[in-house]
């Protein structure tokens, strides 16, 4: 498959002008060859990602996060910011990211947590990116936590009355802090969303919302494998893999 052809892909699967002011995008390094044949998906592109895409001889990465957001003074080894970048250079891998694009997109991010949870009638909200919807059966904010962590195999922080009875629900993937009021404002009885600071989760009290906050990479990582599917449904002789080098910075005791 040409590279022209991929990118087309992504386009229709997170169109790029669903993604925010400061996001960054799109085709990141090219490929020094036009023909894509092998390509690993990551929700970053660490070292670890990227030598397992040498190894296995990958012709491009896709991401959901992109490496860059800021414009790049040097590029060297001794930098962990472009060490990745640097190896995927030298070996003639490209690199693509679909970001905030991806998490506003129609079955992306925040529409596959919806999906998973049991979600309905689902609105945008926060710039389009965020949905919030109802929950197809009323539980406590308890029960809703420990889906959470049944799901996403995961480990979750809690903000709220455990006893609290949960209908409506805002989802955010990722980093949610600063939907904390647009989610209140939205009716939700809880955010579910990957990490909050401190002061945003002081916030979500004084306005009574609860939170489950479950791991950025874990409320994000989901949408990796169904945008696998919508990609070799619609091209062959191409194939995907999904990173075993990727995952969560944090280890659970």
């Amino acid at each position: 498959m040409k590279l022209s052809d991929f990118t087309a892909m992504m386009e229709q699967i997170a169109p790029r002008d669903l993604a925010l002011d400061f996001d960054n995008p799109g085709l990141l390094i090219e490929p020094d060859h036009e023909n894509v044949v092998n390509v690993l998906v990551a929700l970053d592109c660490t070292k670890a990602v990227a030598e397992e895409a040498i190894i296995w001889g990958a012709d491009l990465v896709l991401t959901h996060h992109p490496l860059f957001f800021h414009p790049v003074r040097h590029m060297t080894y001794s930098d962990p910011a472009t060490l990745a970048a640097c190896m995927l250079i030298r070996n003639g891998i490209g690199l693509f990211a679909a970001h905030t694009n991806l998490d506003a997109a129609r079955d992306g991010v925040n529409e596959t947590l919806c999906s998973m949870f049991g979600i309905c009638d689902a609105i945008p909200f926060d710039e389009g990116v965020g949905r919030v919807g109802t929950l197809k059966t009323p539980e406590t904010l308890s029960s809703f936590a420990e889906r959470a962590e049944a799901l996403l195999h995961t480990k979750a922080l809690i903000s709220g009355d455990l006893d609290a009875q949960i209908t409506r629900v805002a989802v955010m993937g990722g980093s949610g802090g600063g939907s904390v009021a647009l989610a209140a404002a939205q009716g939700a009885e809880v955010l579910l969303t990957g990490e909050v600071k401190h002061s945003d989760a002081i916030e979500a009290k004084t306005l009574g919302l609860n939170l489950v906050v479950a791991g950025h990479y874990e409320t994000e990582a989901i949408v990796l494998e169904p945008v696998i599917k919508r990609l070799q449904n619609d091209c062959f002789g191409v194939q995907y893999n999904l990173s075993r080098a990727d995952g969560s910075p944090f280890v659970r005791l």
